[in-house]
C-alpha cells in the first residue's frame, strides 16, 4: 500500500502540470515559448514606461515605488507609455471601540485610478483601472507611537498600490502580446 501511494504522488503531479498548460496557464513573468526574445518580456515593456508626476506627499511615496518596481536598467530614453496615476485619495476610520468609546484600531483606505497611455495615441488611455489598498493600525496611548503605526501602514498602502499598478501592467502586455500574434 505504501509502495502504491509514493508511485502515485509523482504521477499526479505530472498530471496536474501538463493539465496547467492545457488551460492556458502561464506564469506572469515567464516567457511563452522558449525562443521568446528578451525584448518582449514584461520587464522591458516595463522599462518603456514614462511615470507621470503624481502631487502631494503621498504620490511622490507612490512614485518613488513605482520607480523602483520599473527601472532596474535605469530611467528609459525613449519611453513609449505614460503612466497616470490620479486621484490618490486617503481617509482614515476608527474601529474596535472600547467601553470609554476610544478606539483602539484604525483603518486607512488608499485609493487611486491607474491610467496608461500610448505616447503615440495620447488622447485615450489603453488601460484604466481602479486601485484600493486597505491597512489597519494600532491607535495607542502615546501620540507620537499612533502617528507611526499610522505612517508604517501608509507606506504599506502606497507600496501595495505600487505593486497592484506593476502587476495591472504586465498582465496589459502580456494580453497584448498574445493577441498580436
Amino acid at each position: 500500500m505504501v509502495q502504491q501511494n509514493s508511485v502515485r504522488k509523482p504521477v499526479l503531479g505530472l498530471l496536474v502540470t501538463a493539465l496547467l498548460g492545457g488551460c492556458g496557464f502561464a506564469p506572469m513573468y515567464g516567457t511563452h515559448a522558449p525562443a521568446a526574445s528578451s525584448a518582449t518580456a514584461p520587464e522591458a515593456a516595463l522599462a518603456q514606461v514614462e511615470i507621470a508626476n503624481i502631487p502631494d506627499h503621498n504620490g511622490v511615496m507612490l512614485r518613488n515605488a513605482l520607480i523602483d518596481r520599473f527601472y532596474s536598467g535605469g530611467y528609459p530614453a525613449n519611453p513609449a507609455y505614460t503612466l497616470s496615476i490620479a486621484d490618490l485619495k486617503e481617509a482614515t476610520r476608527e474601529l474596535d471601540l472600547t467601553k470609554s468609546s476610544e478606539a483602539t484600531r484604525g483603518q486607512l483606505n488608499l485609493t487611486a485610478t491607474l491610467r496608461l497611455y500610448n505616447r503615440s495615441n495620447p488622447g485615450t488611455p489603453v488601460l484604466e483601472r481602479r486601485l484600493a489598498s486597505i491597512n489597519s493600525y494600532n491607535i495607542l496611548e502615546s501620540e507620537f507611537a499612533t502617528r507611526v503605526t499610522r505612517d508604517s501602514a501608509r507606506e504599506s498602502g502606497l507600496r501595495d498600490l505600487a505593486r497592484q499598478a506593476e502587476m495591472n501592467l504586465v498582465m496589459h502586455f502580456n494580453r497584448s502580446k498574445d493577441t498580436s500574434r
